[in-house]
C-alpha cells in the first residue's frame, strides 16, 4: 500500500476542516476552498465469450474513497492555491482467474491486489479570469481527456491553463509528460492507445471554445504527441426546437520519427438528439477515413458520438450508426430515476492497407509474418442498457446507484471480444468543507 497514512490524513483533516472553518464574505484560501471525499462501490462482472479469450470469465467487487480538496486563492491581484487528492482502494471480492477489470492493480502471480493507494496535487496561479495550474491533475479536453470509469480516476502530470478573460471565449492549453493508470499508483511518460505505445516524450494541445452554453458554439482544438502524431478537433453544434445537433471532427497526421508509422486519417460524426417531453431520441452516424484506426491516448480523449460504454467503433475505414433512447421517470412520479439504452452497429473495417511495420501492422514473431491490427470485413454491434436513480431528499440525499448491462459481437477481423458485461455502481459524495 502506498502512501496510507497520507490518504487517511487527508479524510482527517477534512473533518477538522469541516467542523472548525467559519465561512467569510470573499474569495480567500480557505474561504473559497472545497473538501469532497467520494465513496464509490463498485462491482464489474465481464462474460468473455469469445473462443481465444485468455479469460473467460472476469469479476472484481472493490471499495474506494477519493479525497478532492481545492483552495480558493490568495488576494491580491495575483492569488496562489493549491488542490489535492488522494485515494484509497480496497478489494471485496476477485481471485486468480477473475482479475483483469481495471478495479484493481494486479500482480505477477495474476492475482488482485489486496488495496491500493495515492495521492498527488496542483498548485495553482490565478490573474484576472487566468488559472495556470502544475502538478497532477484530472484533465477533460476532446483532444486529452483523463477518464473516470474505475474505481479510481485517471491522472497526468503536467501544466494547464484556461482563461475567460476574453467574451464567449474559453482558452486552454496544456503540456502533460506522464500519466497514471486507473489501476495504478504510478505516474509514468509512457501513453498508451490503440496502437500507440510510447514514452517517446509528452502531448501538448491548445483549444478554444466559442459562444459555450449558447444556441451556437463552436470548439477548435489542436494536439500533438511527440515523434507520433498531430491531431486538429473541430465541433460545431446548434440548439432549438427541442433539438441538438452535433458534429465532431478530427485530422490526424504522423509526424517527427512516425513512431508508430503512418497515419493520414479523418474521424467525424453527426447526431441529432429530440426531446419529447420526458423523452429523447437520438440517432447519429459516424465515419473513419484512413487506413489506421482513429487513435487516442487518455481513456475518454474521443468526442465521437458512437464511442460509448465498450467500443469506440473507430476502426480503419469504419462505418457506424446508433440509436438511442432516454427516458425520465420524474414524468411518472418517480424523479431521479432514469433509464438510457442504445445501439451502435459498424462494419466496412479494413486494417490491411496500413503500413506494415508500423503498430497497427506490426510483425508477429510467433507466425513470422506482418498480422494487421484489424482485418478486412470486419464488423461489429455493441447494446447498452443503463438503469440510474439519484436520491432525493433525506439523509441519503443525492446517493447514485448506477446498473449498466453491455453486450458486444464482433467477427474476428474487427478484432475485440464478443462480450457480456454488468457494471453496478453506488457512488455518494460527502461534501466536507
Amino acid at each position: 500500500m502506498k502512501n496510507p497514512a497520507l490518504c487517511l490524513c487527508l479524510l482527517c483533516v477534512g473533518r477538522l476542516h469541516a467542523a472548525e472553518a467559519v465561512p467569510t464574505e470573499g474569495s480567500g484560501f480557505l474561504e473559497g476552498a472545497t473538501l469532497n471525499v467520494l465513496s464509490r462501490n463498485f462491482f464489474l462482472n465481464s462474460d468473455n465469450r469469445s473462443a481465444k479469450a485468455s479469460q473467460n470469465y472476469q469479476r472484481e467487487w472493490a471499495q474506494g474513497f477519493i479525497t478532492t480538496f481545492e483552495s480558493g486563492f490568495t488576494p491580491g491581484a495575483i492569488g496562489f492555491g493549491v488542490d489535492a487528492h488522494g485515494f484509497l482502494g480496497f478489494k471485496l471480492d476477485s481471485g486468480k482467474g477473475r482479475s483483469g477489470t481495471g478495479l484493481l492493480p494486479v500482480d505477477s502471480d495474476g492475482e488482485a491486489e489486496n488495496d491500493f493507494s495515492d495521492t498527488g496535487g496542483v498548485i495553482k496561479v490565478r490573474a484576472f479570469q487566468t488559472q495556470i495550474k502544475f502538478g497532477e491533475m484530472m484533465v477533460e479536453t476532446p483532444v486529452f481527456d483523463t477518464s473516470d470509469k474505475r474505481l479510481q480516476p485517471e491522472y497526468a502530470t503536467g501544466w494547464f491553463v484556461e482563461s475567460d478573460d476574453l467574451p464567449n471565449v474559453h482558452l486552454v492549453g496544456g503540456k502533460f509528460t506522464a500519466f497514471k493508470n486507473q489501476d495504478s499508483t504510478s505516474s509514468k511518460g509512457e501513453f498508451v492507445g490503440y496502437g500507440v505505445s510510447t514514452d517517446v516524450g509528452s502531448i501538448s494541445f491548445v483549444g478554444a471554445d466559442f459562444m459555450s452554453n449558447q444556441a451556437f458554439g463552436t470548439r477548435l482544438y489542436a494536439s500533438q504527441l511527440t515523434d507520433t502524431w498531430r491531431q486538429l478537433y473541430a465541433n460545431v453544434y446548434a440548439k432549438g426546437l427541442n433539438t441538438l445537433v452535433d458534429f465532431n471532427v478530427y485530422r490526424t497526421l504522423d509526424y517527427g520519427r512516425s513512431v508508430v508509422g503512418d497515419i493520414n486519417t479523418t474521424a467525424y460524426s453527426l447526431s441529432a438528439k429530440h426531446t419529447v417531453g420526458a423523452q429523447e431520441f437520438t440517432i447519429a452516424a459516424q465515419h473513419i477515413h484512413g487506413d489506421t484506426p482513429f487513435d487516442f491516448v487518455g481513456g475518454d480523449s474521443i468526442y465521437l458520438a458512437n464511442s460509448i460504454k465498450f467500443a469506440d467503433f473507430n476502426g480503419a475505414h469504419e462505418r457506424s450508426y446508433q440509436a438511442r433512447y432516454d427516458f425520465d421517470f420524474a414524468s411518472m412520479g418517480l424523479p431521479g430515476m432514469k433509464l438510457m439504452t442504445r445501439y451502435v452497429t459498424g462494419r466496412n473495417i479494413d486494417g490491411t492497407h496500413a503500413q506494415q511495420g508500423g503498430a497497427y501492422f506490426p510483425f508477429d514473431p510467433n507466425t513470422q509474418t506482418f498480422v494487421p491490427q484489424q482485418g478486412k470485413g470486419g464488423k461489429h454491434w455493441e447494446r447498452d442498457i443503463d438503469l440510474s436513480y439519484t436520491v432525493q431528499s433525506g439523509p441519503a440525499k443525492d446517493l447514485l446507484i448506477h446498473l449498466t448491462h453491455v453486450s458486444h459481437r464482433a467477427n474476428e477481423a474487427q478484432g475485440q471480444p464478443d462480450i457480456d458485461r454488468i457494471y453496478f455502481v453506488v457512488e455518494y459524495n460527502f461534501k466536507l468543507l
